[in-house]
């Protein structure tokens, strides 16, 4: 869907990409969540910008604001999802400072808040819909769907939702909807759901409806936030209660998978997902997910090498045993060193006789021969305290042990 093209509304995407995620610990101390690896060989951010440009939405702003620069090399001004456009395109979008008010420039203290200082920019481009993703979240689907169910039913906001477990929907926006269709409720991530409906951080905008909003919220919220911060924090906070109010919200149920990844063991549980088959973001050959992908020799099992149920990235060499796992590209496992319901990034070396489990092990980390990092759990559900994880750069020298759960910081030694 090209903005604005004859008998189509103009579509303005906003990914939020800027994102702390200090859920991931040491997995985001150097780069911000979007640009985590997923899947062996793509970033999360890669999904999301698959997604809509396979929807035809070439007007597409990047919002970023920490460790901004771990994503630039990979996004190269739009390239891989044919984004880098003399007209349109790709538009990066940072913290700027400004003569105005201290809420207008700088860093934002959340998604709505971003969206507030993005306001004039959003105004001078005129869309008819904002469409508003996240970019850490693993799902497929047609924003073009989406835009259309949103202009039939005179939306002035649609969400896109997933059915998900109780104990999951305690971790996200609950939705509750009314006998019409309506949405009557939202409630961010309450002890008790009251429906196991979610917003997956993806929602269509009635451009207009939206900047009146945010100026008229921040005027109720001036007096009671600090003098940089507008007070309209997530969209959860104040934007979507007071547009649910209104009485036009409406949602686009996801048919397909979709998991927030932004938690350890939501991370590797995608993983797990993803071997057993049950994550089809990756099937479709006409909707493949786009990037920055790695170049160098294939995969290679070599010797006594054994690989059960795993993925393996360009460059991998496999001398020892892999099980349930996903290898970033350029992974060695050295003979007698065994992989288990684990992800190993790029660059990851496993000597011999060392041991991985239930972890997740960030680029360029050695483990040294008969280390062992992490523990299998006993229950199969799994919970962050389950999950072991290795900063980039780290040594886990030979013999030493990094318990189950552990967290190693980017740079250090056992």
């Amino acid at each position: 869907m090209s903005a604005g093209s004859a008998g189509r509304p103009r579509v303005l995407a906003i990914v939020q990409a800027g994102g702390k995620g200090s859920r991931m610990d040491v997995l985001t101390r150097e780069r911000v969540k979007p640009a985590l690896p997923f899947g062996g060989q793509h970033r999360l951010v890669d999904i999301t910008l698959s997604n809509l440009a396979h929807s035809g939405i070439s007007d597409v702003w990047v919002s970023v604001q920490y460790q901004a620069g771990s994503l630039d090399q990979h996004l190269a001004g739009g390239r891989p999802w044919d984004l880098d456009r003399t007209r349109g395109g790709m538009r990066r979008m940072v913290p700027e400072e400004s003569a105005g008010a201290a809420d207008q420039s700088g860093f934002s203290h959340g998604n709505a808040d971003d969206l507030y200082r993005l306001r004039d920019q959003i105004a001078v481009q005129a869309p008819d819909v904002v469409v508003v993703s996240s970019a850490d979240h693993v799902f497929r689907l047609d924003l073009r769907d989406v835009v259309d169910a949103h202009l039939a039913a005179g939306a002035e906001c649609t969400l896109v939702t997933s059915e998900v477990s109780r104990q999951e929907a305690a971790n996200n926006v609950v939705v509750v909807l009314g006998q019409d269709g309506a949405v009557t409720r939202v409630v961010d991530k309450p002890d008790d759901p009251p429906t196991t409906t979610v917003a997956i951080e993806v929602f269509a905008y009635d451009a207009p409806v939206l900047l009146a909003q945010l100026e008229a919220l921040r005027r109720r919220t001036v007096h009671q936030a600090d003098d940089d911060d507008t007070g309209l924090g997530d969209v959860a906070d104040v934007l979507l209660p007071a547009l649910v109010r209104r009485g036009r919200v409406r949602t686009f149920p996801l048919a397909g998978y979709w998991r927030d990844v932004g938690r350890p063991e939501a991370y590797l549980q995608a993983h797990r997902d993803l071997l057993r088959g049950s994550l089809d973001v990756f099937d479709d050959p006409a909707w493949p997910v786009l990037g920055q992908l790695p170049t160098g020799a294939p995969a290679r099992v070599a010797g006594d090498g054994t690989v059960v149920d795993g993925l393996l990235s360009t460059g991998c060499v496999v001398r020892g045993t892999v099980e349930r796992s996903v290898l970033g590209p350029g992974v060695a496992v050295h003979p007698g060193a065994r992989v288990v319901d684990s992800v190993l990034m790029g660059g990851v070396v496993v000597e011999t006789g060392a041991t991985v489990a239930t972890a997740v092990v960030d680029e360029q980390v050695r483990i040294g021969r008969g280390a062992t990092v992490g523990v299998t759990p006993a229950a199969t559900r799994l919970r962050a305290e389950d999950v072991t994880m290795v900063g980039r750069d780290s040594v886990v020298r030979g013999g030493t042990t990094v318990p189950a759960g552990g967290r190693m910081e980017p740079g250090s030694t056992t």
